[in-house]
């Protein structure tokens, strides 16, 4: 797999895209190693990659998009920061706050990091310079507020998990609301003793009559997640039907409600979802065909027994596996690694009675801070795209928020129950 590593590596520097240096590196190792089979490989390789994004359950990762594609084009982001600011706005870093609460409310729609960045980063980002604090304090901020996107329901990366390991989506969705509270709760400490020590200018405190306006225009927002929670929870829609249902309220939404949207507009929402539901798919068919070849191969059985031992305990086997996919994310994107190493590692996870929704907690969670973190994570790089801003700057205040992210994977394996309660809630208390 040298060859495949130098590939694959030489390919990311020289700006392939990622889908074309994971696919190419295949083809090349296919046609270097196993020259006699590489054409009946190729097409093998081809029906992975068709398999890798035919699971019913990924029909909701379209829809999703499309949603978050309305909301962005429309008034809703901008109205539930307001709604935010006029009620935390006059405390010490009140701004970062609502930062933090805006980018995990948003998380109840897009469930993607990076459309949590464009979103709402382009409009927290000028407000948090104009009130004194640092550009590079701003962007660590945002890239690493939009991990807790990841953990809400609906998150792509569950969805992802949910397919590559046949776990309950409806659970994993679930799974994640209390873990993506508790590091809201863990930034916005951070941010208040931050602003306190820097002495930043908080804003003047809003009387109730504005706070009622922003609440009676911003309160329609809060239908998403009520939708899509409050529907798996009580059973009364699928993800792929909290899906779709989220689709017709953002239309209704930013249509009928707030008046946003024009004809032009929706169909731009629509063929941006059309390119972003492509990009992921193609990850997803390559990330299959890779688990593929590495299976065919018998990597894992070469590699895996001296890891894991023979008889690895629930602990052992969760570090390794937190340890593996946060790595991995730091290089690669987050649905690929989840993708690839997901089934790799499902032996394991069975044999030491890992529960496999923790693990899909901690595994996504593990995917959204690598997104965050150097030297590859892809968050850096759509920041750097949308602010325009050098790469150290980007980078320059991730280190609070990575090791406040690496506590609440440890707070979450000691205390499990934190992302089991809800799921075991929704089962009836089993």
């Amino acid at each position: 797999m040298i060859l495949f590593g130098i590939s694959l590596a030489t390919m990311l520097l020289f700006g392939f895209p990622f889908m074309v240096t994971l696919l190419g590196s295949l083809i090349l190792y296919l046609f270097v190693y196993m020259p006699d089979f590489a054409p009946r490989m190729i097409v093998t390789m081809v029906q992975q990659v068709i398999a890798g994004v035919t699971p019913p359950a990924l029909v909701c990762v379209p829809m999703f998009i499309l949603s978050a594609s309305i909301i962005t084009s429309g008034e809703s982001a901008k109205r539930l920061i307001h709604m935010l600011k006029v009620f935390v706005g006059h405390l010490p870093g009140g701004l970062p706050i609502t930062t933090n609460a805006s980018c995990t409310l948003f998380g109840a729609v897009s469930g993607s990091t990076q459309a949590t960045v464009a979103a709402i980063g382009g409009t927290m980002r000028p407000m948090l310079l104009e009130a004194g604090y640092k550009s590079s304090f701003t962007l660590g901020l945002i890239i690493n507020s939009s991990d807790i996107a990841f953990l809400i329901p609906p998150s792509i990366g569950f969805i992802v998990y949910g397919v590559a390991t046949s776990t309950s989506i409806g659970m994993l969705f679930l799974a994640g609301i209390l873990p993506g509270l508790m590091i809201l709760v863990m930034f916005s400490i951070y941010c208040y003793a931050y602003s306190k020590i820097k002495k930043i200018p908080t804003l003047p405190r809003a009387d109730w009559s504005e706070r009622v306006r922003a609440l009676r225009r911003g309160m329609p927002v809060m239908g998403f997640p009520v939708i899509i929670v409050g529907g798996i929870y009580m059973g009364i829609l699928s993800p792929t039907e909290a899906a779709a249902a989220s689709v017709l309220y953002a239309l209704f939404l930013e249509t009928v409600i707030y008046k946003s949207l024009t004809f032009d507009r929706i169909v731009d929402a629509f063929l941006q979802t059309g390119v972003i539901t492509g990009v992921v798919f193609i990850l997803v068919g390559a990330g299959q065909a890779f688990s593929f070849l590495i299976g065919f191969l018998q990597l894992p059985a070469q590699l895996l027994p001296p890891l894991f031992g023979t008889d690895p305990s629930v602990l052992w086997v969760m570090t390794i596996i937190v340890v593996v996919y946060f790595v991995a994310c730091m290089f690669v994107d987050p649905i690929v690694a989840i993708f690839i190493l997901s089934p790799i590692f499902q032996p394991y996870v069975v044999s030491a009675g890992v529960d496999p929704i923790l693990l899909g907690t901690l595994v996504v969670l593990q995917a959204a801070i690598g997104s965050a973190t150097p030297p590859f994570g892809c968050d850096i790089f759509t920041a750097q795209l949308i602010f325009r801003r050098p790469y150290l700057e980007v980078i320059g205040h991730a280190l609070p928020f990575l090791l406040m992210l690496m506590l609440a994977t440890v707070i979450l394996i000691a205390f499990p129950q934190i992302a089991l309660w809800l799921p075991n809630m929704a089962m009836g208390g089993s």
